[in-house]
């Protein structure tokens, strides 16, 4: 259970990212070309990328209580007893990605509250960024790219 669960996040990591990463792109390029929104484009990225960014966080929470490099290594280690990779995995991580999916969160919730185009995609733009920057900031390369 435990591999397919690693496998499961890793694997879906990548189309989570691509997705959000093109919700920025066409929210930049919404707001910089003044493009109006539509439900059947723009909303539609945002919204699966939201979508796909929880389910890649739900995936990782089961994962960190079912990993031994996840709650489990700071309960046998301890706090001070991790090294910095494996703090990285077991705290930053996940405490980051909560966080990135609260900014990604806060977006949706704000975009749908604005009436006019170019602030539905300011809003998605400064939140999923936000977002974006802080998963790709806390990524643990080194073991993901192995």
């Amino acid at each position: 259970m435990y591999e397919a669960l690693l496998n499961s996040h890793s694997y879906l990591a990548y189309v989570a990212l691509a997705v959000l990463f093109l919700a920025v792109a066409n929210a930049i390029i919404g707001w910089t070309g003044k493009k109006d929104f539509t439900l059947t484009k723009d909303f539609r990225i945002s919204l699966f990328a939201m979508i796909l960014a929880h389910l890649q966080l739900l995936v990782g929470l089961i994962l960190f209580f079912v990993s031994p490099k996840g709650l489990n290594a700071i309960q046998t280690l301890g706090m001070g007893g991790l090294s910095s990779a494996a703090r990285l995995v077991a705290v930053e991580h996940p405490f980051i990605n909560i966080i990135a999916l609260v900014f990604i969160t806060i977006g949706w919730s704000k975009h749908k509250k604005i009436l006019e185009a170019k602030g539905k995609f300011k809003t998605i733009t400064i939140f999923y960024g936000l977002g974006l920057i802080l998963i790709l900031s806390r990524i643990p390369w080194a073991q993901w790219l192995n």
